[in-house]
């Protein structure tokens, strides 16, 4: 997969001026955000991962097969940023979130292996209340057993079903073993052909 790094903005307004679509990946500081880009595009160190959280801080645009982008941005809910640092985070973030038109799909990455956070309950709920279109993927399906993900997935989606009347698109990776890249990339190639239909109408 061609993929190949573009710029880094502290601010939505410098993001690249396009048409194609974007899938932003999003979630809570090591969550593992990094590492699934990397497993998606077959490149380890295209996005710079690190055991540290709270490592990305930019918005970080990342050109896929000419045709998309995908888009790192900063893990939010890194408490050691202080309360200063956080606001800017939570603009930078929600400048893009809210006013990029080319935003196509956020993909919102959750461990797996925790029962439901209420800083991403909240966060999902300002995406409902904005009407951003977003997917849920559960990350590090490698560190816990098949039982207990199964577990895990239907205690979330039974917390999601108070809040939501339909789920979002739901997907389980895992960086390490490969795990969920064929149907993260198909659905958003799926994506990708609804909208190149709707241009072309």
């Amino acid at each position: 997969m061609k993929a190949q790094y573009i710029i880094s903005n502290a601010d939505w307004r410098k993001c690249p001026e396009s048409d194609l679509p974007e899938y932003a990946f999003i979630g809570r500081s090591n969550v593992g955000k990094s590492s699934l880009i990397n497993m998606l595009t077959q490149q380890k160190g295209l996005a710079k991962t690190s055991a540290k959280p709270g490592k990305t801080l930019l918005i970080n645009h990342f050109l896929i097969e000419d045709s998309w982008y995908i888009v790192d941005l900063p893990g939010y809910g890194y408490a050691q940023l202080g309360k200063s640092g956080l606001a800017k985070l939570q603009n930078l973030i929600n400048g893009y979130i809210l006013n990029r038109r080319q935003l196509t799909c956020l993909m919102l990455l959750i461990d797996s292996r925790h029962a439901p956070q209420a800083i991403d309950l909240e966060f999902m709920t300002m995406l409902g209340e904005n009407g951003i279109p977003f997917a849920i993927v559960f990350t590090k399906l490698d560190k816990l057993s098949n039982r207990q993900w199964q577990l895990n997935y239907k205690a979330y989606t039974d917390r999601l079903k108070e809040d939501w009347e339909e789920l979002p698109p739901i997907f389980a990776t895992s960086s390490d073993k490969g795990t969920g890249r064929e149907e993260l990339l198909d659905y958003i190639h799926q994506v990708n052909a609804s909208l190149s239909i709707q241009q072309n109408k």
